[in-house]
């Protein structure tokens, strides 16, 4: 049993609980240990694009390897992901208590020779994708993730993969089964078919213009922008030679990222942290990627919440709340003031289990 008082997010007022059988209780407990007085108290942090199963480098991870990256997500305070695509399945995770909580999307659907290499289902003919998504829904955690755009070689540069008609009968299958679907977009042609078919959040976003991001308000969608993700956009450019469009257009979208998220946010486009960990980004850098966020115009607060209170409302998972699961980080500085700070909690429960960082 534990007692914790100090300042609270996301209302900054004083707060105090107490934890018992993995909950959080806002009714006193009597001889509870005392192990924050004082501090920032914030729910778990939540890396809302995050691949627990793929290696750093590219490839499958093992269960150990799974395991130690779900470790080093736990020991920088982020307690909840969403798992946007992996190739295995990481179920087994959930029978460890001392690991954070995985919301999976199942694992990315594409066509041949139109994403990485033995991450996606591939299909042969995108009339199959409603009973794809269907399929992906129900393996799922409530969410399911599409490959919006990738390159076409026979074009030289990105390019959707799917028709308009066919991503609203998708999307609308996902629906059915009760789970929302999100896109990996770099570029800007695949955003308006998207949008319009409904679709609940969009990754990386790059590409957005004044017009889908009008779209974006309207529909309610939102925008997970990996900001740390495309900072390796000009690596990328740098080793396609062989196809210049493509090159020059991911050059730009890097160049103007901090404006187009930018816009986005000032426009009302719901907006959340992830770091895309897995393959080219490391895992445990939700503090660098909450730091990115206050670049493109969020305030600190907000960037924040974007990584704590607010992402674990829009996954619908609790906060500081009677009865909520005992998922908590506790700073002796302000979280606000930096990826130093934000990177290395004084004090880690998951489940009502402190946690000590290996």
């Amino acid at each position: 049993m534990y007692h914790l008082r100090g300042v609270g997010f996301p209302d900054g007022d004083a707060i105090e609980f107490w934890v018992h059988d993995g909950v959080i209780s806002f009714e006193p407990i009597t001889n509870a240990q005392t192990v924050c007085d004082g501090g920032w108290i914030l729910p778990g942090l939540v890396d809302a694009h995050c691949h627990v199963g793929i290696k750093y480098g590219g490839g499958h991870e093992d269960l150990p390897g799974a395991i130690e990256q779900a470790e080093t997500e736990r020991d920088v305070g982020a307690l909840l992901l969403r798992d946007a695509g992996s190739p295995v399945d990481t179920r087994v995770l959930d029978d460890y208590p001392d690991l954070p909580r995985i919301i999976r999307a199942g694992r990315h659907i594409a066509m041949p020779k139109r994403y990485i290499p033995g991450l996606a289902v591939d299909l042969e003919d995108e009339s199959q994708l409603p009973e794809a998504v269907a399929q992906q829904a129900r393996l799922g955690d409530g969410w399911v993730k599409l490959v919006g755009d990738w390159i076409d070689r026979s074009v030289g540069d990105l390019a959707p993969l799917w028709n308009d008609r066919i991503l609203k009968d998708a999307i609308d299958a996902a629906h059915r089964e009760g789970a929302r679907v999100t896109a990996h977009v770099f570029g800007e042609d695949a955003l308006p078919g998207l949008i319009g078919a409904g679709i609940d959040c969009i990754e990386h976003g790059t590409g957005l213009t004044d017009e889908t991001v009008a779209m974006m308000v309207d529909h309610g969608t939102a925008l997970v922008p990996t900001l740390i993700n495309i900072e390796t956009f000009p690596d990328i450019a740098n080793s396609a030679s062989k196809y210049p469009a493509y090159a020059a257009h991911m050059r730009d979208l890097h160049a103007r990222v901090a404006d187009t998220v930018g816009r986005a946010h000032d426009a009302g486009v719901p907006i959340f942290a992830g770091t895309d960990a897995g393959g080219s980004i490391r895992h445990g850098r939700i503090a660098d990627e909450v730091a990115a966020l206050t670049r493109v115009g969020l305030s600190p607060t907000e960037a924040l919440g974007a990584a704590s209170w607010s992402a674990r409302t829009w996954l619908g998972r609790a906060g500081l709340e009677h009865g909520a699961p005992a998922d908590v980080v506790v700073y002796e500085q302000d979280p606000r003031t930096g990826p130093d700070v934000l990177s290395a909690p004084d004090l880690v429960l998951l489940g009502g289990r402190i946690q000590r960082p290996r």
